[in-house]
């Protein structure tokens, strides 16, 4: 062991024969195995004469197999010159310094192992420590695998403060973003400097409130403390500081960053929904509306409910007028997106609607078959879509002799088109074949059923099943016209 002895300057025993004696190779070796992960001993030759595991880490690496194998086999090729050096740098009295290498496991991941290795005597073995990076190198590479996420989520987020900020600067409504809590407008696009007629740089900082005249004040201030309490408000009309005419201001609540803003949207002019809504029609008219039996809503052409009388509230499972306004209709309307997206490219085509058959989602699942009209107003100030909505109640399948009507030709197909769903039309028209071709083999074969089945490529009872399905024939006569 006194051979091992490392100089004091890089922190060896001070007193080796004195404190630890005598050390014989089995002692030696324990603590060389208790010292390190992996230690191995190297003959002149460079192979594997022995070695030593500190503990259950490394078991299943396949690292039993070593022994009698050149020490630079067991290694990848790009370590095997920091093999060479270890081998060659080894000398007696001195430690080398430490190499990280990687050896070739069978689990198929690379073992990565940091080496330092001295040598006993002249021409003696060689003594490998090693350290077992496996657990680090499991960190570096979650480190590095959460560093690629985090800048892929910076990333995005860039982009979408991008998308954010193109989208605020060159929208044309006029917006103001609030502190909640100070009332400190901190962002204005240009729309919203424009109508103010101030620079951005005088409205950042100031109150909201200053922006609006005198009268006006105590209507905004209730509509913040609102906001602050229930995180609503209702839209208002205001007046703008300076002589600079009415606007409509409507405010949402959001968070960001641990803080509470608000959303000012400011229109200028008449509201457009007031327009389009009761406040032009006569009071008769509006009892008429609201007293129909059957749904009515009208939207604005981007289909937003400007106006809803309470048997569409009824159908929606809604209570008031105002949950559905400025909502779109498409919410409510329609078993699936194909049947709505035909019925409004119907109505942009022709301009109305009539007896379309689809389906209504009420606000808690409530889904109710029903038949829409609808017709385009494009003329006036504000262009708008009108919609009466009556639900269809569920009938039992129809008697063989008073049934729905099926179509007979491709004329009454088509004009089909636009009133009901193309899955609809498929499988009347799915019918419509099968009840044309059951006939007809009724028809040639005299009443023959058991040939017709035959001819039609069915079993009896599946011609049977298809003959009370359509109501054909007589099903409860003799069957003597069923010989083959």
């Amino acid at each position: 062991m006194n051979s091992l002895a490392l100089p004091a300057a890089s922190g060896a025993f001070a007193a080796l024969h004195e404190t630890l004696g005598p050390l014989d190779a089995q002692a030696a070796g324990l603590l060389v195995a208790a010292a390190t992960d992996l230690s191995l001993v190297i003959d002149a030759d460079g192979v594997i004469r022995d070695a030593a595991f500190g503990g259950s880490d490394l078991v299943g690496e396949g690292c039993e197999t070593w022994l009698g194998r050149p020490w630079a086999d067991t290694v990848t090729v790009e370590s095997r010159p920091k093999i060479a050096a270890l081998l060659r740098d080894a000398a007696p009295g001195s430690v080398t310094r430490w190499r990280q290498v990687n050896h070739m496991s069978a689990t198929g991941i690379d073992l990565p192992v940091r080496y330092a290795a001295m040598r006993l005597k002249d021409d003696g073995p060689i003594i490998v420590l090693g350290r077992n990076l496996r657990a680090m190198a499991s960190l570096q590479r979650t480190l590095a695998e959460t560093q690629q996420a985090l800048e892929r989520d910076y990333l995005r987020m860039r982009g979408a403060e991008t998308r954010y900020r193109l989208l605020f600067q060159l929208g044309a409504e006029p917006v103001l973003v609030v502190d909640a809590a100070t009332r400190r407008v901190t962002e204005v696009n240009p729309a919203a400097a424009r109508l103010l007629g101030k620079a951005d740089k005088r409205i950042v900082g100031s109150d909201a409130v200053d922006l609006f005249d005198a009268a006006s004040t105590r209507d905004i201030e209730s509509l913040f403390a609102g906001l602050r309490v229930t995180g609503q408000a209702s839209d208002l009309e205001a007046h703008l500081g300076h002589g600079r005419g009415p606007v409509r201001l409507s405010a949402s609540l959001f968070r960001q960053e641990s803080t509470t803003s608000v959303l000012l949207r400011l229109a200028s002019g008449p509201d457009p929904a007031a327009d389009a809504g009761p406040g032009r029609l006569s009071a008769g008219t509006l009892d008429v509306l609201r007293n129909l039996p059957e749904g009515f809503v009208v939207t604005d052409p981007a289909r937003r409910i400007l106006v809803a009388n309470p048997a569409f509230l009824d159908l929606a499972q809604l209570a008031t007028e105002e949950q559905v306004r400025g909502e779109p209709l498409d919410r409510w309307l329609g078993r699936d997106e194909t049947e709505v997206a035909a019925l409004f490219s119907t109505l942009a085509q022709h301009g109305s609607v009539r007896h379309y058959a689809t389906g209504f989602r009420g606000e808690y699942g409530a889904l109710e078959d029903i038949e829409v009209a609808a017709v385009a107003v494009q003329g006036g100030a504000q262009p708008c879509l009108g919609f009466t909505i009556r639900a269809v109640p569920r009938r039992a399948a129809p008697a063989a002799s008073g049934g729905h009507e099926l179509p007979r030709s491709v004329e009454q197909m088509t004009e089909l088109v636009g009133r009901v769903s193309m899955k609809n039309l498929v499988r009347e028209s799915t019918d419509l074949i099968e009840r044309l071709c059951i006939e007809a083999a009724l028809r040639i074969t005299r009443d023959n059923r058991a040939s017709a089945a035959e001819m039609l490529g069915l079993s009896r009872q599946g011609l049977y099943a298809k003959l009370r399905r359509y109501g054909i024939g007589d099903l409860d006569g003799p069957e003597s016209t069923d010989e083959a």
